[in-house]
């Protein structure tokens, strides 16, 4: 009986890097990378995909379930294993687990590399933004100027960077700052950085970002999102050293 490879495609541990496991994820990935599998394309059953590529059905198994868990395959119940469509927001979710999981120094260097793409991605939107995303960026900053509520600010803040992000046109770009950008993480920040005071200042510089992508300036916008994120990762340079 022909055993198809929907059998077993359970999220497991990650295999180690050089062991039989991880060669066939990469002979996996090739195939995909080659073009002989499609998103969206059904897999070989498991035996005849580990005889063609030459490894056992067990290192196979493991394979895919490494592969399901990171969003390169998903399993249809009672179709079998086939290949995603390759979403750069699913294949990017683990950044939203590492921001989530991390402390100390390591929310610093998130923030550095935040710094980095924030940055980047306003000045792509501001030469790219349309009036229809421009009034949406709009909307969430007079709704975080409307309230002093923190939970209804950080959602408007988060709402705010993403339709800015989404305006660059970058998805893969759009999706590294999501994960890095994740609710649990900015919350983690803000209500430290808030208990500073520092709501007025937020405002400040949400508003200059907002000027620079109204006068469609991709460098001022990248001045202000840089300084933005920059004031942030400052305070947290000085909470670690105190």
């Amino acid at each position: 009986m022909d055993e198809t490879l929907d059998q077993g495609a359970q999220p497991g541990p990650a295999p180690q890097k050089g062991t039989v496991t991880q060669r066939a994820i990469e002979q996996i990935k090739a195939l995909i990378a080659e073009g002989r599998l499609e998103p969206g394309q059904r897999l070989p059953t498991e035996r005849d995909l580990a005889a063609q590529l030459g490894i056992s059905r067990s290192s196979m198994r493991e394979a895919i379930r490494a592969l399901t868990v990171l969003g390169v395959l998903e399993a249809r119940h009672g179709s079998g294993i086939y290949v995603t469509q390759l979403e750069a927001g699913d294949l990017l979710e683990t950044f939203g687990v590492v921001a989530d999981l991390s402390r100390g120094p390591r929310l610093v260097e998130l923030l550095e590399v935040r710094r980095i793409l924030e940055s980047t991605a306003t000045a792509l939107a501001a030469a790219r933004i349309t009036p229809d995303q421009l009034a949406e960026v709009e909307k969430h900053l007079m709704a975080m100027n409307a309230t002093d509520d923190p939970e209804e600010i950080l959602a408007h803040d988060l709402a705010f960077h993403r339709e800015i992000a989404a305006a660059a046109g970058n998805d893969t770009m759009a999706a590294i700052l999501e994960g890095l950008s994740s609710r649990t993480f900015r919350a983690r920040v803000w209500r430290g950085y808030q208990e500073e005071g520092a709501f007025a200042r937020t405002r400040r510089e949400h508003a200059a970002i907002h000027r620079a992508l109204v006068a469609h300036d991709p460098e001022a916008a990248r001045a202000a999102a840089a300084a933005h994120v920059g004031e942030v990762e400052e305070w947290l340079r000085s909470q670690l050293s105190a």
